[in-house]
C-alpha cells in the first residue's frame, strides 16, 4: 500500500517503546525506540531510512523568550499561518545552534551600534571546547577586533558556532531582535534519518530504530543532539505524535538472491540496518551465511540485542559473531582489526561472492574498514596495492555492487 507521507507531509506517529539498550554503568545512552505505524499505509524494507522531525527542548524556547523580552503568545508566521510565537520557536525553526547568517547579521548590528562586549572565542577539538584569548593575553578586546575575530574565516565562525547555541549568543552580545527578525534569520527545522532497524516481517505495523542518544555540555549548560534529546527526554512513551516519513534506500539492499553470503560490519548504533537484515533473512529463510562483525567500549554495556544475537547463533542463522570491544583489555581494539586478523577467510568469502556491508562512521572507522579491505586484497588474493584498490574500488563497488555503504 503506498502513502502520501513525506518530508513535507510527515505522518503523525507514536512512539511505543523507548528504552536504553547499554548495560548499568556505560557512559553512552543508546536507545531502542519503535513507531506505530497505525494506518498510514507506510511501507518500508530493510535498508531503508527513516526520517523524524524534531521539534526544540521547551526550556530552551523559554529561556530565548525570556532572554529576548518577548511576548510567548504574540501571533507569527512561518510554515504555519498564525502560530504563537512560542510553537514557531518550538517547531518550526532551529535554536540548539545558531546560524552563520545570524552571526553575520549579528555583527553588523554590533559594528554599526558600538555595543561593547566581553566575548573570548573558543576552538573545536575531539575533547570539546578549549579557550582561545584572542586580544592582549587578558582575553579582551575593543569592539572592532572582537567582531572581526569571529568574522576572520569561515573556520573561525564554525567554531564559535559549535559550541553556542542562540541564548549563549544573546547573552554575550545583548542585542536585541523582532520576533519576526529573529525568525527569518534562523534555520527552518530539518528531520534527521536513521537507519531502520527492523524488518516490516518480523514487526509488522512498527518501524524500529537504534538511537545513540548525544549529550555534552558547553559554557555550563547542558545540551545535545536535537533530535535524540527529544525522543529520549520530552516524548518517551507518552503518545505525543511525532512526525515521521520513510526516506528509501535504492544501493543498501540485501541480494536478490538469498543464497549469497553476506559479511556486515556495523560497530555502535551501526548495527542497527544488521538487525534489519538478519531478522529478514530469518524470515525469507534464506540459506546464505550470515557474518556480522560488530565492537563498541565494552561487551558488558554495549552487547546491544545479545539474546537476539545468541538465538541466532544457536539456530545457526548467524554463521559468524565477531566482536571488538575496545575498552575490555589494555590495547584498544576496533572492527577493522577483527577484518584482518581473519583476512584469510573474508577473502575466501569474496572470492565465493559474498557482498560486503558497513555502517556507521564516516569520517573515521569507515575509511580504517575501507582501508582493512584493500590489505586483505593484498595480503590474501596476491595482488598490488594498485590492483587490490581497484578490486574493491571498481569491481566489488561500481560494477558487481557488492560492497555496500550506509555511512554518516
Amino acid at each position: 500500500m503506498s502513502s502520501d507521507w513525506s518530508l513535507k507531509n510527515p505522518y503523525a506517529s507514536k512512539i511505543v517503546e523507548n528504552y536504553v539498550l547499554n548495560g548499568e554503568g556505560s557512559n553512552k545512552e543508546t536507545r531502542h525506540i519503535a513507531f506505530d505505524l497505525g494506518d498510514s499505509g507506510l511501507t518500508y524494507k530493510v535498508g531503508d531510512a527513516l526520517g523524524v522531525v524534531p521539534e526544540n527542548p521547551p526550556h530552551i524556547v523559554d529561556e530565548l523568550i525570556a532572554l529576548q523580552g518577548w511576548d510567548p503568545e504574540h501571533i507569527v508566521t512561518t510554515q504555519a499561518s498564525g502560530r504563537t510565537l512560542r510553537e514557531a520557536l518550538k517547531k518550526d525553526v532551529e535554536i540548539h545552534m545558531a546560524t552563520s547568517t545570524f552571526v553575520a547579521d549579528l555583527l553588523n548590528r554590533v559594528k554599526a551600534s558600538g555595543l561593547r562586549m566581553s566575548l573570548q572565542m573558543t576552538e573545536r577539538t575531539r575533547n570539546g571546547p578549549a579557550p582561545a584569548v584572542l586580544a592582549n593575553g587578558r582575553g579582551k578586546q575593543d569592539d572592532r577586533s572582537r567582531v572581526e575575530a569571529i568574522n576572520a574565516t569561515p573556520e573561525t565562525v564554525s567554531d564559535y558556532l559549535w559550541t553556542r547555541d542562540y541564548v549563549d549568543i544573546l547573552r554575550e552580545f545583548n542585542v536585541r531582535y523582532t520576533p519576526e527578525e529573529f525568525l527569518s534569520l534562523a534555520g527552518k527545522v530539518k528531520p534527521r534519518l536513521y537507519s531502520i532497524s527492523s524488518s516490516p516481517d518480523a514487526h509488522p505495523g512498527l518501524v524500529e530504530l537504534t538511537v545513540g542518544i548525544v549529550r555534552f555540555e558547553y559554557h555550563g549548560r547542558q545540551r545535545g543532539g536535537l533530535c535524540t534529546q527529544y525522543l529520549a527526554d520530552e516524548i518517551g512513551t507518552s503518545g505525543t505524535p511525532v512526525g515521521v516519513f520513510m526516506s528509501p534506500t535504492k544501493s543498501f539492499v540485501l541480494p536478490d538472491n538469498g543464497d549469497v553470503d553476506i559479511i556486515m560490519v556495523g560497530p555502535g548504533t551501526g548495527i542497527a540496518p544488521f538487525r534489519a537484515f538478519m531478522e529478514q533473512r530469518v524470515f525469507d529463510k534464506a540459506k546464505g551465511r550470515n557474518w556480522l562483525f560488530f565492537g563498541d567500549q565494552s561487551e558488558k554495556t554495549e552487547y546491544y540485542y545479545k539474546e537476539q544475537i545468541e538465538d541466532w547463533l544457536d539456530s545457526g542463522d548467524l554463521y559468524k559473531f565477531t566482536t571488538a570491544w575496545s575498552r575490555d583489555q589494555e590495547e584498544k581494539i576496533y572492527v577493522q582489526q577483527r577484518l584482518k586478523e581473519h583476512g584469510a577467510e573474508v577473502w575466501a568469502w569474496f572470492e565465493k561472492g559474498a557482498y560486503f556491508y558497513i555502517c556507521g562512521d564516516k569520517s573515521r572507522m569507515a575509511k580504517d574498514v575501507h582501508r582493512a579491505l584493500i590489505e586483505i586484497a593484498m595480503e590474501h588474493g596476491g595482488l598490488s596495492e594498485a590492483d587490490a584498490t581497484h578490486f574493491v574500488e571498481q569491481t566489488m563497488m561500481k560494477d558487481e555492487k557488492r560492497y555496500l555503504r550506509d555511512v554518516y
